[in-house]
């Protein structure tokens, strides 16, 4: 029976059900900083919509139980204001708050006495956000505004923000150059104090978005160097637990057979250093600092490779491609070289048996098996030297950092070249493929870490360059596609069919 004290409660959960979503159809179009603001918001609204709701269901939730709601709420909220404020540092999410916070300031002045006006208690959380941030100094601005002119960038409007500043108007001349005479006229007057982002607004014009160079990002804490230590000795157990594996034993419950591992180990350790090192040697070519590497211990494989954060500002597109490319060129070649020597030194009562259709696995590995051995892979098992083993699982984790998502290798380059829409697209192409070979091979637990890897660490994009308008040269292009095509023939298998047609497996 429906009571007047649950009619009162059910009105009260679809009123604010209905304000959560009114938040959210405002805050979608900032990305994810809107969305971080709208669940900042919800996650204070929760403890009570939850109490409410069991109430008009006939369930009874105790003090203790809404005293925890509360505090996980609490903490939520706060864990939330801090992503919120390092999403705000998104030179491009900048342009879009600046954009919102000036049309709805704007709509204030012209509907004040208009009852769908809005007043600082009335605004919303991204629009209060924004106002707070508009504290740059008068005289920086005005110093700043000083650095434009008709012949680099002609700036025809400004908006504060975050201690900076955004500044619409029109690019006369080649962005690049535009953008180096800027920065320099920008270092002329204020110093070091802040960097200049040349990027496109939502309708792909540019715009130049000045913010304090305390936004840069951080060397990695104190905690976080423990936690890279403490993932780097895990990666090893897994190495080591993973090629016990391969040759047929659990390590840890014969220790004593260490040396038929040790070398395995080295040769994939060889490939994850190598593919790291690349990274760190472009990064100081460039003049981006590299920080420490992640690595991801895997009890399938050993490793899938190593998360890396940039802790200084990209300079251009082509510098992040560079960067990006470097580590899978540098762990492929060593894969390679490993995969290649190990195919040519195989031989009968070379090292390990294993059945041919290993070799179906891949595009790649299995064709140039197929142009090595050769009617060798006819058979129905064959027996191949270990270094075969080693490149192909370097292949295949450089390949798994290739793929086109988030802050990955390949999400990298596919950003660099194609911009961050496209790299946006791509991310959720990936993930929805990741998934749907996920559900209908629940089996294979590579896939399914991997997609909770990307998904939950790897998803977002990396923070926009400095120069985010000028592309990479067509030579780099073409390199990216080369290194997509190369993650697709290693991690997609034979057909069937295809295999029987080359004598691949038997």
């Amino acid at each position: 029976m429906i009571t007047a004290e649950n009619t009162t409660t059910i009105a009260l959960l679809i009123v604010s059900i209905g304000i959560l979503g009114w938040g959210y159809y405002r805050n979608r179009d900032l990305g994810k900083f809107g969305i971080l603001s709208w669940l900042q918001s919800a996650v204070l609204m929760i403890p009570w919509l939850l109490s409410f709701g069991a109430f008009a269901a006939g369930l009874y939730i105790n003090l203790a139980g809404i005293l925890l709601l509360l505090v996980v709420s609490t903490v939520l909220y706060i864990w939330l204001g801090s992503q919120v404020r390092l999403a705000a540092q998104d030179p491009e999410i900048a342009v879009k708050i600046a954009e919102s916070v000036s049309e709805r300031v704007r709509q204030r002045q012209t509907k004040s006495a208009s009852k769908q006006s809005l007043t600082p208690n009335e605004s919303t959380p991204v629009l209060a956000l924004a106002m707070e941030m508009l504290t740059m100094p008068d005289a920086d601005l005005s110093s700043i505004k000083g650095i434009f002119g008709i012949d680099t960038f002609y700036a025809t409007e400004t908006l504060a923000y975050e201690q900076g500043a955004i500044f619409k108007g029109n690019l006369r001349g080649d962005a690049t150059d535009v953008h180096r005479r800027l920065t320099d006229k920008l270092q002329s007057k204020v110093g070091d104090k802040y960097r200049l982002f040349l990027v496109p607004d939502p309708e792909d014009r540019p715009v130049v978005v000045v913010l304090p160079s305390s936004n840069d990002p951080q060397p990695a804490t104190v905690g976080q160097q423990i936690l890279a230590v403490v993932m780097f000795v895990a990666t090893v157990a897994t190495s080591l637990e993973a090629m016990g594996v391969f040759l047929g034993f659990d390590f840890y419950e014969h220790t004593e057979r260490a040396r038929e591992i040790v070398p395995l180990v080295l040769g994939v350790w060889a490939i994850l250093i190598a593919h790291e090192i690349g990274h760190q040697v472009l990064g100081q070519m460039r003049g981006v600092k590299i920080g420490l590497p992640f690595f991801l211990p895997t009890g399938q494989i050993g490793s899938f490779g190593a998360i890396t954060r940039f802790e200084s500002i990209v300079p251009d597109r082509s510098t992040l491609f560079d960067i990006a490319l470097a580590g899978p060129v540098a762990g492929g070649l060593v894969s390679l070289l490993m995969l290649v020597g190990g195919l040519l030194l195989s031989h009968p009562g070379s090292g390990l048996e294993i059945p041919a259709q290993f070799f179906q696995g891949s595009l790649l590995i299995g064709g140039l098996a197929k142009i090595i051995l050769g009617t060798t892979l006819h058979q129905a098992s064959l027996s191949i030297h270990p270094l075969v083993i080693i490149g192909w699982l370097g292949l295949v984790i450089n390949a798994l950092n290739l793929m086109p998502a988030g802050q990955l290798d390949g999400g990298r380059i596919v950003q660099a070249i194609y911009g961050r829409k496209t790299a946006q697209r791509s991310t959720l192409v990936t993930l929805v493929i990741l998934g749907f070979v996920a559900f209908f091979n629940p089996a294979n637990l590579v896939i399914f870490y991997w997609l909770i890897l990307v998904g939950f660490l790897q998803r977002g994009l990396e923070r926009p360059s400095l120069d985010e308008i000028t592309e990479p040269n067509d030579t780099r292009a073409a390199l990216g596609l080369i290194a997509l095509f190369v993650m697709v023939a290693t991690i997609i298998p034979f057909s069937p069919d295809l295999a029987g047609k080359l004598g691949i497996g038997g």
